[in-house]
């Protein structure tokens, strides 16, 4: 059987073990993405911006240019 965590248990660990821990735990998760529910006002959101898209495809920016941009700052 595993050893239940408290917060205190977590808290002592090193930062680079607590940051390993929720690298596990996420990954768990997303392991069975059918599991979590998304939220309806989410799925709206993508609806609209989906729709955004469509109206005026030259509005939007290419992912690769976002992510050099985000990367370059």
């Amino acid at each position: 059987m595993m050893k239940k965590l408290s917060a205190s248990d977590i808290a002592e660990m090193p930062l680079e073990q607590r940051i390993q821990l929720v690298e596990d735990i996420w990954d768990s998760i997303a392991e069975l993405p059918e599991a979590v529910d998304v939220p309806e006002w989410h799925k709206d959101e993508l609806e609209k911006r989906l729709e955004r898209y469509h109206a005026d495809p030259s509005q939007g920016t290419p992912w690769h240019e976002v992510r050099d941009e985000i990367l370059r700052d």
